[in-house]
């Protein structure tokens, strides 16, 4: 029995992602800088394409002004290098002009044929700081001028921070179909909650305690039940996987093991969503945890001492973080966005242990979102008008 009630119930399987290091976040050591795992193109589309090939179903590119990379760019490039898994596009809400940047997911949609996914990310501007309520707003505007955009033949909308009216969709209906590509959210403000619940697919979480993992999950479900929806639940964790206990333990000691913790804080307040709540329960998190750092068995939070977001890691044996994964699965997550450090050798390492293990899934499919052929839409195979 799930948590709560989810949109994949009767699912089996799960969807497994990576994470490709875009924004200035690849380590051997945490918080030692290192010239070979800069966020360039030529390293960041390795750990795409490596991922692809240990069998991941989906792949993160995240969205920040670090030293990196931009999202949608990224993207598009990786498009013809890749026929196989998806894509998670990370897109900071307002950024973009909507009616633009619905035309552009929907060229990114045709050029993957339906492997794409987004990330919907309601975070401060660089060089700017904006209040809570109106950053969820301004959020809240574009998804729904992107549903108009992917369901409707024109585009009519009188909101706060946004007015368009009388445009065609013709050059934003995407590839895939029954309300174009997934949504996926994460946010702890109940203003976060609320717009999770109301409009998104997947609602993702960053690593707690399992006590903690529920509450989160009951609480965006209560918002999604007022509005009589449904979502499917995921995680957002790193990965230590060896062949025995012992020996995730001390590969943990050792990326660790030349970290200068007023470096660490310098790296976490850099990050564009340093002030956030859910940032806020990622430290809180380290405070509650053992001397070794461990927060609950297997879950370690050193992690976090030099990162902020995402702050822990399962570690373990491929036996122990298994059993983990299912545990998470049986709660009602289906989506898993894993990654470790570096980034290409820990997706090998995970990839050749644990993958063969994990019956996935692609969610867009699962969703019935993407057509079985070129569908029927001006930058398909409908009329050109």
């Amino acid at each position: 029995m799930t948590v709560v009630p989810i949109t994949s119930a009767d699912v089996d399987a799960c969807e497994v992602a990576w994470f490709a290091a875009l924004c200035s976040d690849d380590y051997q050591f945490l918080g030692v800088p290192d010239g070979s795992l800069r966020s360039s193109w030529a390293h960041c589309s390795a750990i795409v394409k490596e991922a692809e090939n240990q069998g991941f179903r989906n792949v993160l590119c995240p969205s920040s002004y670090q030293v990196g990379q931009d999202t949608l760019s990224f993207v598009a490039g990786c498009a013809p290098l890749t026929d196989k898994i998806n894509m998670l596009a990370a897109v900071r809400c307002g950024e973009m002009q909507p009616i633009m940047l619905a035309r552009t997911i929907a060229t990114l949609d045709h050029m993957l044929e339906g492997r794409l996914t987004i990330n919907i990310i309601s975070s401060d501007f660089p060089g700017q700081k904006e209040d809570s309520d109106y950053r969820y707003q301004r959020s809240r505007e574009v998804i729904e001028i992107l549903k108009q955009a992917w369901s409707r033949d024109t585009i009519d909308f009188d909101g706060e921070v946004y007015h368009f009216h009388g445009l065609t969709t013709d050059p934003a209906k995407p590839y895939q179909t029954n309300g174009g590509p997934l949504l996926y959210f994460g946010g702890y403000a109940p203003n976060a909650l609320k717009l999770c619940g109301e409009h998104c697919d997947v609602y993702l979480m960053w690593p707690e305690r399992i006590k903690d993992l529920a509450d989160r999950m009951r609480a965006v479900h209560a918002e999604a039940e007022k509005v009589g929806r449904t979502l499917d639940y995921g995680l957002r964790v790193h990965m230590i996987v060896r062949d025995t206990e012992q020996e995730a333990h001390e590969y943990a000691e050792y990326i660790a093991s030349k970290l200068d913790d007023e470096y660490g804080r310098l790296i976490r307040e850099r990050a564009q969503d340093a002030g956030s709540l859910g940032v806020s329960h990622q430290a809180r998190a380290r405070e509650l945890a053992d001397q070794y750092g461990y927060i609950e068995p297997g879950l370690w939070t050193g992690i976090g001492r030099a990162r902020s977001g995402c702050g822990a890691a399962l570690v373990g044996s491929t036996d122990q973080v298994l059993t983990k994964i299912e545990a998470y699965r049986k709660m009602g997550m289906r989506a898993f966005i894993f990654s470790g450090y570096p980034h290409l050798d820990e997706a090998r390492h995970f990839g050749t242990r644990a993958m063969p293990h994990i019956k996935t899934c692609s969610l867009p499919h699962v969703y019935g979102r993407v057509p079985e052929g070129v569908p029927q839409t001006p930058l398909g195979a409908g009329p050109r008008r």
